[in-house]
């Protein structure tokens, strides 16, 4: 296994052991408060749990080599990871709402809040550190799963800020009612975030062309190796999880021989693989008649 590989697989585990000491952390301050919304914001840190577990189980399948039954690869997985953790957020707020609903017409009286505040936001620190090394190994490793984990982390994080500075204020105002009104406020922004995970990974398992920005890239590297050549058309990308697939058309003299034009798709899949990691290039070679611009255009165009 690369280096590279050991690191994601790596975070992926220790995701697991953060998110199970930092809903032990939740449980307890809500046990010591009996708060309504830290008992949301408890229920959300399962949730965690289970994602962390799922995206660690992704991780493993999409870094299996390809093989006769998926000749491109097992990328994806890590997608399928990130819909089940917008479905369980999901799940984690309807259940959160039935507990607003059951506590909303007499909310409890808060025991030893600031006791209870005070072991949550250390959990809500620990959080914040673990997801922002999430978002930033896994935006680097182009791994789907821990960026969705790391955002959902994050958005927990916001929450509990949230519900903080709210219990803060129900204990100093005596309004109870703030407490299932800030458990209501949780389960209506964990849904937002769900859905946002959601739309993300299907949108990748729609074979999502890269950004516009990445694609401009792409086309300066092919051009920078294209001499030789006389036009580049029909540049398609997708992404599937930290893989960039890219196709096009490479327009050549038609007196040019085989092993010459392979000469430069070799010279041009060696420039991507430098510039852009786990990229698969598809190259189909043309002869001069299938060009789509008028000869005597500048040095191997795209059209």
């Amino acid at each position: 296994m690369s280096h590279s590989k050991r690191k994601v697989a790596t975070l992926a585990f220790w995701s697991i052991i953060v998110a199970f000491a930092v809903m032990g952390l939740k449980f307890v301050a809500w046990r010591m408060t009996g708060s309504v919304a830290l008992y949301s914001d408890a229920l959300e840190s399962i949730v965690n749990v289970i994602a962390a577990g799922a995206a660690f189980w992704a991780i493993q399948v999409s870094h299996r080599p390809a093989d006769q039954g998926h000749p491109f690869g097992h990328h994806k997985a890590e997608y399928f990871s990130a819909v089940l953790e917008g479905v369980l957020i999901g799940i984690a707020a309807v259940l959160i709402i039935m507990e607003v609903a059951r506590n909303w017409a007499a909310p409890p009286v808060l025991d030893q809040p600031w006791n209870g505040l005070a072991v949550n936001a250390g959990a809500a620190v620990v959080n914040a550190i673990w997801a922002f090394v999430l978002i930033r190994v896994g935006g680097s490793q182009k791994s789907p799963a821990l960026v969705a984990d790391g955002r959902h982390i994050m958005a927990d994080v916001v929450t509990s800020v949230g519900v903080i500075a709210g219990l803060i204020g129900a204990v100093a105002t005596g309004w109870h009612v703030l407490d299932p009104l800030l458990a209501l406020l949780v389960a209506l922004n964990i849904l937002w975030e769900g859905w946002k995970v959601v739309a993300s990974s299907v949108d990748g398992l729609m074979d999502r062309a890269v950004d516009p920005d990445e694609t401009i890239r792409i086309r300066d590297i092919i051009s920078a190796n294209s001499q030789g050549a006389l036009e580049v058309h029909d540049l398609k990308t997708r992404i599937a999880g930290r893989a960039t697939f890219i196709e096009f058309h490479l327009v050549v003299n038609a007196d040019m021989s085989v092993s010459q034009s392979h000469v430069i798709c070799d010279r041009i899949e060696e420039a991507l693989r430098k510039e852009i990691p786990s990229v698969r290039a598809i190259i189909h070679v043309e002869p001069d008649d299938e060009a789509k611009l008028p000869k005597g255009t500048a040095s191997v165009p795209f059209a």
